[in-house]
């Protein structure tokens, strides 16, 4: 989707600041402009679409059906959803403020904010290759249970008002002139979009230089150290590790497998996966413009520990 972007990415980096490919500061300035851009493209992108279908029919009825007696199927629709829509967890981001927006309940938001970055088919067919089906079809299972649960316990403690950024649809109006009134929706949804970059752009490009900063350092060989063989606290350490890092599933997968290599038991390797890919510390300083501290860290807090119990299932079920 983003190939073009990588390239023009390479081009400007390697080519013209003359950065070496390879090295820790070429990769980091790559990472950098390239996250930075792409997440600035799809928080644009995705707010204004999303405002302008809004303004030609309400969204009231798909929130009054995503809550009450049919809330459990939304967050199950979030979570399918998530599967299909391979972003990393910042990525992430522009789509979630885009559910708030739209007025779709907060719990089925974090939902899709907790399954988007855990999983997508390609994983899938990787994970199928190189640990078999079983532990691929185990990984997708628990991830989409990860981001139901959480889903379900944050739209259960009714966390609302903890929503630092408004969101708020655009006003009603009624023209005679269709032509009027479609240029009125283009220039308030281009406004509003635009409003809304404003108030978080800066933390989008504090929390991807946080990310950049420690892009390519995954301590395999630590996780391998302190982490490997049966030992309890093994799944610990891993999602301890990995939270502060900040990769997507493809960019992890390699470690992983070397991990396993090394004697870490698979469970204990996928639940540093999923802290890598689900939660990070840039997605927390993005987050924190649009969040409250609160509800940042129960949403980490319940992930975080989801994610510690699935290590300790695989590892019993897989060893």
């Amino acid at each position: 989707m983003f190939d073009w972007l990588v390239n023009l990415t390479s081009i400007f980096v390697f080519d013209i600041l003359g950065l070496v490919k390879g090295t820790q500061l070429g990769d980091a300035v790559h990472f950098f402009i390239f996250d930075t851009v792409k997440i600035f493209i799809l928080l644009i992108s995705i707010i204004y679409f999303i405002t302008f279908i809004q303004s030609y029919f309400p969204l009231e009825k798909i929130r009054v059906y995503l809550s009450g007696r049919s809330k459990i199927v939304g967050h199950i629709l979030a979570g399918i959803f998530g599967i299909i829509t391979p972003f990393c967890s910042c990525s992430a981001i522009p789509l979630f403020l885009g559910f708030l927006q739209a007025r779709i309940p907060l719990g089925v938001a974090f939902t899709y904010l907790v399954s988007a970055p855990l999983s997508d088919p390609v994983v899938f067919a990787l994970l199928a290759s190189i640990f078999g089906f079983k532990v691929a079809i185990l990984y997708v299972v628990f991830g989409v249970i990860i981001s139901i649960i959480a889903g379900l316990i944050i739209g259960a403690m009714k966390m609302e008002k903890e929503v630092l950024i408004e969101v708020k649809p655009l006003d009603n109006v009624s023209y005679t002139d269709d032509k009027t009134l479609f240029k009125h929706r283009v220039k308030e949804s281009w406004y509003y979009s635009i409003d809304i970059f404003k108030k978080i752009y800066l933390y989008i490009i504090i929390g991807v230089g946080v990310g950049a900063f420690i892009h390519g350092y995954i301590p395999a060989d630590f996780i391998a150290k302190y982490a490997g063989g049966d030992v309890w606290y093994a799944p610990i350490i891993a999602v301890l590790a990995g939270i502060p890092m900040y990769s997507n599933e493809l960019g992890v997968l390699p470690i992983i497998e070397v991990l396993t290599q090394k004697g870490v038991l698979i469970g204990t390797a996928i639940s540093f996966m999923m802290a890598v890919v689900a939660l990070s510390l840039p997605e927390a300083m993005i987050l924190k413009r649009i969040l409250s501290i609160k509800l940042i860290a129960i949403f980490f807090s319940i992930v975080g520990f989801s994610i510690l119990i699935v290590g300790y299932l695989l590892n019993y079920l897989v060893g």
